[in-house]
């Protein structure tokens, strides 16, 4: 075993008394040392019931005969740092969660993890270092919380009872003392946001890589099934080490395919983007932006959950959560119609099953077995063939507003505005847009772009979930867009495009966009255009004050001089 550089022999003696210092027995220096990376946090809505699923992990891991040692990983939530500077940390942790968790497990010679995560940067980041690590791995995802409910406003979620609710209030709506009463319903329990944002997505799409046992994206964070799985995976996870099922095995081109997939067929978050492609270059893995925008135009559609519905993860989890998307996605092929050509690709691959490979999972189980295995409601997630979108989830836009690319949600975009254009509106900075949604200076046919917050220029890449949910609050969400070299939460919703390559700070076009300009949005042609001639593009780039560093000093401005664009996952 790897610990046995630190448990074996005469010469270790110092590290065997250090280790007994812990409370391990002379018996127990014989078993797999695993650790468990936890999260958990009492700032972090997310993972605040962490505790009681570290004890379940643990207690798996020593009825399956190891040895668990806890130890602390950092923690933000999104929603809290929302809007102020505190953002500007939120995508940089990811790189700090890798580098604590590899720091610690590679220090002590660990022969395995369980690494329990549940919001939005913290599960990348813990992907990124398993597959650095490559030693046996299982995440626990903590698991969505329950939506409130309010004197007949059901299916309360973070998004709609409190930052839609806000341009509600503003608006003249609803009374200050009835925000007031959904601030405090919104959020009625610990657990990610209830629907398919940021981090809910990234727990399904860990379950699709093989990273977590089934349903486990899915399983409420105050169920009993999320304190058995945890108990589970704590007991699998040693077994995973005397196998030696190493995350290289799991994590491949074929099951970071089957994420993308899963992705579009879900309508995930558009920072899933940013994330798939770090975990692949953290794995040596041929995943580009390309491989998403050759996938969303294959496969459509296939389940709504919020922000795009009023479906929740409850709901997604009644229906069958990740298996029984996985058993729509695995459909057999019909005599009839065409076929994509990842469908007849995937297809020979797998003996006539279309769209996801049959890769292996940490449960010992194939992605065909799971699918089979699966039960649906297919009122919710019906069959692939038998779903009514046309579109996939997400997209990827070209043009020369983003040479290099830049993401939309789909799901959450009206089918009227899939075509459209308007005026642009240009802000520096999300504060000076927020000032000017307050101050009703944003009308019908307006592009709101928001520019200087890329991975460089903010510097971290700030979310835009105020701007965003003030413009649909305010009855704006189909009437207005806005575009941002910054990036959205999941729970984003309207026409509303982000990810903008190259950023402003590096010189992209987007620092280029002056107020009045036209800006054309084709979703049909993945196409987005600054109609402007090329030779005043150039005249405008002469005159361009050279970007100034936001921050120059501490870990952001270190960030800053070290990250790479959206396009390549935002990787440092």
């Amino acid at each position: 075993m790897r610990s046995d550089s630190i448990k074996k022999g005469i010469a270790r003696t110092p590290h065997r008394g250090l280790l007994m210092a812990t409370g391990v027995s002379r018996k127990n220096m014989d078993v797999p040392f695993i650790g468990i990376a936890s999260s958990f946090s009492d700032l972090v809505p997310g993972h605040i019931g962490m505790r009681d699923l570290e004890r379940q992990i643990e207690k798996g891991i020593h009825s399956s005969g190891g040895q668990a040692f806890i130890f602390g990983v950092p923690a933000i939530c999104d929603g809290i740092a929302m809007g102020h500077s505190g953002m500007r940390y939120s995508l940089p942790s990811r790189d700090l969660i890798a580098d604590c968790v590899e720091t610690v497990a590679a220090a002590h010679q660990l022969d395995g993890l369980v690494l329990l995560s549940n919001c939005d940067k913290i599960t990348p980041g813990m992907l990124i270092a398993a597959i650095r690590l490559n030693i046996p791995t299982i995440i626990v995802t903590a698991g969505p919380m329950l939506e409130g409910h309010w004197r007949g406003e059901d299916k309360l979620t973070m998004i709609s009872g409190s930052f839609e609710a806000i341009g509600r209030y503003r608006n003249g709506e609803i009374s200050e003392a009835c925000l007031r009463c959904l601030e405090e319903e919104s959020c009625p329990s610990a657990g990610s946001c209830q629907g398919m944002y940021t981090a809910n997505t990234m727990a399904c799409l860990t379950e699709v890589m093989g990273m977590s046992l089934p349903y486990c994206a899915s399983a409420s964070a105050v169920s009993s099934r999320k304190r058995r799985i945890a108990f589970e995976s704590g007991m699998r996870v040693v077994e995973l080490v005397r196998e030696n099922v190493l995350p290289s095995e799991i994590i491949t081109k074929e099951s970071l395919t089957n994420a993308i997939v899963t992705s579009l067929a879900v309508g995930g978050s558009t920072n899933t983007f940013l994330h798939i492609l770090a975990i692949a270059n953290a794995g040596g893995i041929d995943v580009t932006i390309d491989d998403f925008d050759r996938l969303s135009r294959e496969v459509h559609q296939i389940v709504k959950i919020n922000p795009s519905s009023k479906l929740t993860m409850t709901d997604f989890h009644n229906a069958g959560g990740v298996p029984a998307v996985l058993k729509s996605l695995c459909y057999k092929k019909s005599s009839k119609g065409g076929n994509t050509s990842l469908a007849r690709e995937v297809s020979r691959s797998n003996g006539g099953f279309n769209f996801l490979y049959d890769t292996q999972t940490v449960s010992g189980l194939t992605i065909q077995q799971i699918a089979e295995a699966a039960w649906a409601d297919e009122s919710v997630i019906p069959p692939y063939e038998k779903s009514t979108y046309t579109q996939a989830g997400l997209a990827v836009l070209y043009g020369n507003l983003a040479k290099d690319g830049c993401v939309i949600k789909t799901s959450g975009v009206a089918p009227e505005c899939y075509e459209f254009e308007g005026t642009a509106k240009t802000f520096d900075c999300e504060e000076d847009a927020m000032k000017a949604l307050e101050g009703d200076e944003i009308n019908v046919g307006d592009v709101l772009v928001i520019r200087y917050e890329g991975p460089k220029g903010g510097p971290g890449m700030r979310e835009m979930l105020a701007p965003t949910s003030l413009l649909v609050g305010k009855g704006l969400g189909t009437k207005c867009a806005l575009i941002t070299d910054g990036r959205f939460s999941g729970g984003t919703r309207g026409l509303c495009i982000g990810h903008v390559c190259p950023e402003a700070a590096n010189g992209g076009v987007i620092a280029l966009v002056e107020n009045g300009d036209k800006i054309k949005i084709n979703i049909n042609t993945r196409s987005v255009e600054l109609c402007v001639p090329e030779d005043e593009l150039q005249a405008r780039r002469r005159v361009l004050k050279p970007f100034e560093p936001k921050v120059k000093s501490g870990y952001l401005a270190k960030y800053a001089n070290n990250v790479k664009d959206a396009s390549h996952g935002a990787i440092v």
